[in-house]
């Protein structure tokens, strides 16, 4: 071989390499938490491609775990938190939290420990935002005890210790004999500033305003405005705050609506009320999950019941909602979604048709396009995609 073909081999090796490593750099990682009533096993780790929207056709790993139905990733995605939502179908008779080890080059979960969540059917959990303390939403589908919001501290390690703080005893408004006899804790999110912690209980039909101090072994005292009124029956479920963290919107699952707050230092003030129901139908409803785009322009929220939708909304600079856009899901009871990485598709968990969709998704416009890929699985209920570091 001649000196002069080195150069010339080496330039061809490079530029063939050049479409390996692009592909590679369009493949991510996402956990996927799921019931395990039926055929699912716990948490799946897929492989996903940015490029096709498609997952994988098998699993990278399946790691064991009963109704891991939310999952929460610390800031450096080493850490995983799932609950183990007690109830129909599971072997556990009281609701856990299970900590896990992501290994940041592998993605290999490991098992770190679990504990008890001191209440019934864990629905929902969210780190505070140093990383101290878990919080988890004991939603109780029983009125007896009812919900409770748990505290949880964490150890650098992703270790979880005992529950250090729960706070119960929230009322109920009873407008809706069955579902509202009781306390029933949803969801708990920290306020942009970390000041503040943020439960909706769907039976209360309030939001309670928590202080937070992560420097106190039990962090959460009544903030000064403890309280949010809502529409009686309404039944708050899930709140999101805007990038700026001046506004907030709220699904009331009950109601199928999204109530828009301003937002300022643990003081709400409800600006608008958008519906979701489709005009002229009668059907049961159920507002669901809601996320906003990458870019904070758009608001995507899940309608239930028997409309099986996502609505677009378009928001502007004072955080109304302008709907844009409707779609079916194409399956049944879409619990959760989640975009990719890349923004341009979004995976769906229909539950209760056992089924994966993934549409594409148009970052400038906000609309939701064509089906990509459907896959089979048994009660999907959450994602999480971690990101190369």
């Amino acid at each position: 071989m001649t000196r002069k073909l080195l150069p010339l081999l080496t330039l061809v090796s490079a530029m063939s390499a050049l479409p390996l490593q692009a592909q590679s750099m369009t493949d991510y990682d996402v956990l996927i938490g799921s019931y395990t009533q039926g055929a699912s096993e716990g948490i799946y780790r897929y492989r996903f491609d940015s490029q096709t929207g498609k997952l994988d056709a098998k699993p990278l790993q399946v790691i064991k775990s009963e109704n891991p139905s939310w999952l929460t990733l610390s800031k450096d995605q080493r850490h995983l938190f799932a609950v183990n939502e007690n109830g129909p179908g599971g072997s556990d008779v009281v609701g856990k939290v299970s900590s896990f080890a992501i290994d940041p080059k592998s993605h290999e979960v490991t098992p770190i420990n679990q504990v008890v969540s001191r209440g019934d059917e864990p629905t929902h959990s969210s780190l505070s935002p140093d990383e101290r303390f878990l919080f988890v939403s004991n939603y109780a589908v029983h009125p007896d005890p009812g919900g409770a919001l748990a505290v949880i501290p964490v150890g650098k390690d992703g270790k979880l210790s005992d529950v250090a703080q729960v706070s119960n005893n929230h009322g109920a408004s009873k407008v809706n004999a069955e579902r509202q006899a009781s306390s029933h804790v949803h969801s708990a999110v920290p306020t942009p500033d970390g000041k503040y912690l943020v439960a909706s209980d769907l039976g209360a039909d309030k939001l309670f305003v928590f202080g937070y101090d992560g420097q106190k072994p039990q962090p959460l005292q009544p903030a000064k405005h403890p309280t949010v009124e809502l529409a009686p029956g309404s039944g708050p479920r899930h709140l999101l705050f805007s990038k700026d963290g001046k506004h907030a919107w709220l699904t009331l699952e009950m109601l199928a609506q999204v109530a828009v707050f301003d937002y300022h230092d643990g003081a709400f003030k409800q600006t608008q009320l958008v519906d979701l129901k489709n005009k002229g139908v009668q059907q049961k409803v159920g507002a669901g999950g809601l996320h906003t785009s990458a870019d904070g322009k758009f608001l995507y929220v899940a309608n239930r019941g028997e409309a099986n939708q996502l609505l677009v909304f378009a928001i502007d600079g004072k955080g109304q909602l302008k709907e844009i856009q409707r779609r079916s899901v194409e399956g049944t009871e879409p619990r959760e979604f989640s975009f990719d990485p890349s923004g341009h598709f979004m995976l769906i968990a229909n539950q209760k048709s056992n089924q994966i969709v993934t549409v594409k998704v148009d970052p400038k416009t906000g609309l939701l396009g064509e089906t990509v890929q459907k896959v089979d699985f048994d009660s999907p209920s959450d994602f999480r995609f971690l990101t190369r570091k």
